[in-house]
């Protein structure tokens, strides 16, 4: 029957708004079996344990994210001082949203100023447009049955679900978050529940998925808290049995949103804390940095190259925090503008570093003194100077020293270096213009007098007849492999008793461009290695061996630019067969050739302004036995290996395989290729360590200790209600010294309890039985009495004793008079 509108002039009064169930309410109307508000007590208030461990979580009134300590000492385990705790308290709080209001009706006339009132839920709302006909009640039945239909329409697209909120925190070292600890549903509400896991400052909560059961459209969200900020780790998308997830500060929230009224998905996850520690800090360039320790208290200390002086602190420690950090940014290494050493022994001036908004000239002033009665030699490793640089040497502590080396009016750079007249000199530097091409590594010693300074060769190295450098003694030079001795002898002499010097300058170590190489074995390197090649080089290299043998050729590195190439030839002339041609940068390759001989050509592109300079390129060589068949392989240890042909020709095959208990780690066939070398190195055997999964038994559930399945990992098997265990519900994966690891005992089973049920043994004449039931499941027993004036004759009470069948443990006994 349809409600009459009220009169247009009549008073009318809002509807009563219903009141949000309360948390009390809400338990009433649906008992919840595990998890009951719980009333703040007086501090320590105990609550019965979980039997999930041996103390719940602390709670707090109102849980919230913990604000960072900037600095606090080690962490400690706080926890374990702990005697008691409360149980988690559940806090339940409906909705502030404003209530839902029905929509105008379409093409009303009812005052558009005027808000709509709200309805109370399940009352039929009337549009307030109307006529005296309308208000008499004259509308035509027609017209308000299709009315009411429209209007309950869109009430019901309009009216949004009240959200019930939920949240619980946990602070011991370990505990479960089960989903089956939130309250049940209100009517027309849905579930929304925040879980924060807050532990000591300095450590981690790990969370491990344990079951994930989630229905359509429910969320549950894992969120690592940093101060302010939530940082999704996992969603219901990603979350599978058994995984892993660690916060990355000392709390980790746990979010679960529900509109299911009848069957709602559950979760377990299981938490435990780890020791947060700080990130490995930046090793600063032309610097090291050492790390004692990355967990909280740990010190970092930080020292520069030779030459360069740390900007910043040079040791920092981990400090203790929600998220551990370290005491201050990492330093880093520059090169300084100038500065003073006094009592010099050996160093390095390097050309300033530059900042990357420098303008103005720079000037620097660099002064160096000996220990007294000890002179100095400067030794010139790199001067690149511009035009509009200019560089000048005194032997004396002041400007107005005797000159040593002036770069405005030398002709060249003195390489063989300098010498002080006493024990100190000056380094004046001027740049008018700061320019990245600048650079200069000048290395300075001290040595005494009446000897000859110590010698230095750089890619090289030198063996010597008297360490202390005295008159007469001999150093021989020798360089590192792809270098030749250049600009000077392998062998000079310690000369002149009255003021000694070498007798002539110390060589120079040069990757060449080009040349012959007939030695077994050699390295080829870029010219100027390990500086960066010049524009417009054209190297050719040729390499010969013994005539019964061939090159190997390795490629370590390969980094020129796309404007350069590199040619392998498979000969000694440069119309040979290509064995390979390179631009630009590439990985590792392995080359062989078919004869005794090799050429290598390298060209750079002279205008090299494009394309930029590149790093350059490592190569070794080797000779090799010449033959039409790939080397053999040798036998791995713990296996074994067969081979598809007699003769390792091109195409042959060798197959490794383990014995039980080992995995082959590699790939398990190589094959002779073309170029009679291996597809890959051999593989080996490496000792299983873990059990193959064991399979789900129907009827039941698992629980996983570890999802890798190592040894030490136990399962254990639950079976559903309704059913029985037959075997050992625990299984362990064990080694053995032979063979793979295996579990302590076969896969269970899980059988109806109506299977393994004794049938009831009817009853004895002149007698009955207590507490009657058609099945007994094995462990049940069955108690018989006599009627007045009768007698028991047999066992009075009889069990179930399972079996296959399950049978009696004896037979019905007997009333007699």
């Amino acid at each position: 029957m349809a409600t009459a509108a009220p009169r247009p002039d009549a008073k009318q009064t809002s509807p009563v708004k219903k009141k949000p169930l309360t948390p009390k309410q809400v338990n009433t109307g649906r008992k919840h079996p595990r998890l009951k508000p719980t009333p703040a007590g007086p501090p320590g208030t105990a609550s019965p344990a979980s039997p999930r461990s041996s103390r719940l979580p602390t709670v707090t009134p109102a849980p919230r994210v913990p604000a960072e300590d900037t600095e606090q000492s080690a962490p400690e385990l706080p926890w374990l001082e702990q005697a008691t705790t409360s149980r988690p308290t559940l806090q339940i709080s409906p909705s502030t949203l404003p209530p839902a209001l029905p929509q105008p009706f379409p093409g009303s006339t009812g005052d558009a100023g005027e808000a709509p009132t709200a309805a109370p839920a399940g009352a039929a709302v009337i549009p307030t447009k109307g006529t005296e006909r309308d208000t008499h009640g004259s509308a035509t039945e027609e017209s308000q049955e299709t009315t009411t239909s429209t209007i309950v329409t869109t009430t019901v697209t309009t009216t949004e679900p009240t959200p019930v909120l939920c949240s619980m925190s946990f602070h011991d070292p370990e505990g479960y978050i089960d989903s089956t600890d939130y309250p049940p549903l209100p009517l027309h509400g849905y579930l929304q529940c925040t879980y924060n896991v807050t532990v000591y400052t300095g450590y981690g909560v790990e969370l491990q998925v344990k079951s994930v059961n989630l229905s359509d459209g429910e969320v549950l969200s894992i969120r690592g808290v940093d101060g302010d900020a939530l940082v999704v780790l996992a969603n219901q998308t990603l979350l599978v049995e058994g995984q892993v997830i660690r916060s990355p500060t000392n709390t980790i929230s746990v979010y679960f949103r529900t509109f299911q009224d009848d069957v709602v998905g559950t979760f377990q996850l299981h938490y435990q804390v780890f020791m947060l520690s700080c990130n490995f800090p930046r090793r600063p360039d032309f610097g090291e940095v050492t790390v004692m320790d990355l967990h909280s208290g740990g010190i970092a200390h930080f020292h520069c190259h030779l030459g360069y002086e740390l900007q910043g602190p040079r040791m920092l420690t981990c400090i203790n925090a929600s998220r551990p950090h370290w005491s201050s940014p990492e330093p880093i290494c520059s090169a300084p503008c100038g500065g003073t050493v006094h009592n010099a022994t050996i160093g390095r001036v390097l050309s300033p570093s530059y900042s990357g908004n420098q303008s103005g000239s720079v000037y620097c002033v660099w002064a160096i003194g000996a220990p007294p009665g000890q002179k100095l030699h400067l030794h010139f490793e790199k001067l690149l100077l511009t035009e509009k640089d200019r560089m000048v040497v005194y032997s004396g502590d002041t400007n107005r020293s005797a000159v040593l080396y002036d770069s405005l009016r030398a002709d060249s750079v003195p390489f063989e270096g300098v010498i002080s007249d006493g024990s100190s000199i000056r380094i004046d530097f001027l740049a008018e213009e700061p320019a990245a091409a600048t650079a200069f590594n000048i290395r300075f010693e001290a040595f005494e007098r009446g000897h000859c300074y110590e010698p230095y060769i750089q890619n090289g190295n030198f063996t010597t007849s008297d360490p202390t450098y005295n008159l007469g003694t001999t150093v021989e030079f020798t360089c590192d492999p792809g270098h030749s001795l250049e600009q000077g002898p392998a062998v000079i002499e310690c000369i002149n008793m009255r003021d000694p010097y070498w007798n002539d300058t110390e060589p120079l170590c040069r990757a060449t461009c080009g040349g012959e190489l007939t030695a077994v074995a050699g390295v080829i390197l870029s010219p100027n290695w390990p500086e960066p090649y010049t524009e417009g080089e054209d190297c050719i290299w040729r390499i010969h061996v013994g005539e019964e043998k061939r090159l190997f050729l390795d490629i370590q590195l390969l980094n020129i630019t796309n404007s350069d190439i590199l040619t392998i030839y498979d000969g000694d002339e440069l119309s040979s067969r290509i064995l390979g041609q390179y631009v630009g940068s590439s990985g590792p390759q392995k080359l062989y050739s078919s004869s005794p001989d090799l050429t290598i050509q390298f060209h750079s592109d002279p205008a090299g302004l494009i394309f930029g300079k590149g790093q350059g390129f490592i190569m070794n060589y080797i000779e090799v036995s010449r033959n039409d068949s790939c080397s053999d392989l040798p036998e791995i240890q713990n296996g074994w290996k067969t081979t598809s042909h007699t003769e390792l020709v091109r195409g042959a095959k060798i197959t490794y395989q383990c014995d039980p208990g080992y995995d082959i780690v590699g790939s398990d066939t190589l094959t002779c290729q073309w170029d009679l070398s291996w597809s890959s190195d051999p593989p080996f055997c490496e000792k299983i360590m873990y059990c193959t999964d064991p399979g789900e038994v129907e009827h039941s559930t698992r629980l996983i200790s570890d999802p890798v399945l190592l040894v030490g990992t136990t399962i254990q098997y639950t079976c559903n209600p309704g059913f029985v265990l037959e075997g050992s519900s625990l299984l362990t994966c064990y080694s053995r010294e032979t063979g793979t690891p295996i579990w302590t005992s076969r896969l269970p089973h899980c059988v109806s309890e109506e299977s393994l049920a004794c049938d009831n043994p009817g009853l004895p004449e002149n007698g009955y039985q207590i507490l009657y039931k058609r099945l007994y499941l094995p462990g049940e027993s069955l108690t018989f009495m006599c009627y007045e004036g009768f007698e028991l004759m047999g066992e009075v009470t009889i069990k179930c004793i399972l079996g296959q069948p399950s049978h009696w443990s004896g037979p019905l006994p007997i009333c007699k008079e």
